[in-house]
């Protein structure tokens, strides 16, 4: 029995591609963090994220090198000024990086770059991702982070893991949207309440006394909603510019390179327009 011929892992890797995007809900753009115990390790798997862009491997949209203090803060050693997205605060790369520290994060300068308005909903992580970050990540160590899309994790992996990175990533998720138009009904409910307990009330001071709730209610409902509007255009930038890189590069990219592009525009545009979606169907309830 003659031994079975094996193709070229390139070979492979391009045909396991081309049969994920035949799947339109494949799930492309994501979160990744990469552990290193050192710093060379970590601007080498930098300079590899940068080359597997150039390739049309993957798309990168944001990237930064991070290192994890002894006080438990992250500073950013190094970032990016090639991709579309920058990694302050506003952006979903910016609320990760953040999120990696048990203080908030400073940049190399020591100036603060992300505050309290960090969390998971503008991240697109969840609480096990980080937890299992957090457990590699610990002080003196360094990671890449970076807001990417791939159709298959093997180009990535190899090369990380050739460099002795811990590989951790999670599919994003656009769930801020949703997340702002509930919090704001709540409100919004708990304001009709109130002032349906202020008609029925006749006695003057419990009447004052609600009528004083409501007030401090609907001043921050107007609070929520304008910081609502300004993470809405955040994102609206973020999208934008990520759409309008990857337009460029499908302008000289061809055969499979150039239907991954397409496929990860298409991917981005579905997920910005369904987040709204939802948003009008919960402010509609």
């Amino acid at each position: 029995m003659g031994r079975e011929s094996r193709k070229p892992p390139r070979e492979q890797i391009e045909e396991v591609k081309s049969a994920s995007l035949e799947h339109s809900e494949y799930k492309m753009e994501r979160m990744l963090v990469v552990v290193f115990d050192d710093e060379s390790k970590a601007d080498a798997a930098s300079k590899a994220l940068t080359d597997l862009d150039a390739s049309g491997d993957i798309s990168v949209y944001a990237e930064a090198v991070v290192r994890k203090r002894v006080d438990g803060s992250v500073s950013i050693e190094q970032s990016s000024n090639v991709f579309p997205v920058g990694t302050v605060s506003g952006t979903a790369i910016g609320a990760l990086v953040g999120l990696l520290g048990d203080v908030p994060v400073v940049g190399a300068a020591g100036g603060a770059v992300a505050g309290g308005m960090i969390d998971m909903d503008r991240a697109g992580v969840n609480a096990e991702f980080l937890s299992e970050v957090s457990g590699k990540l610990t002080p003196g160590k360094y990671a890449i982070v970076s807001d990417l899309s791939e159709e298959v994790t093997a180009p990535v992996d190899s090369q990380m893991k050739a460099l002795g990175g811990h590989v951790f990533r999670e599919d994003w998720q656009n769930v801020e949207n949703e997340q702002d138009a509930k919090e704001e009904a709540a409100l919004q409910a708990d304001i009709k309440q109130l002032d349906k307990e202020e008609k029925q009330e006749s006695r003057a001071e419990k009447k004052a006394e609600i009528h004083a709730k409501a007030e401090a209610l609907h001043d921050k409902l107007h609070n929520k909603l304008e910081q609502s509007k300004t993470r809405s255009e955040d994102r609206k930038k973020e999208t934008e510019a990520k759409i309008k890189y990857l337009e460029a590069k499908m302008a000289n990219a061809r055969g499979n390179a150039k239907t991954a592009i397409e496929s990860r525009v298409h991917d981005i545009r579905k997920k910005a327009d369904t987040s709204l979606t939802v948003q009008s169907q919960v402010q509609a309830t």
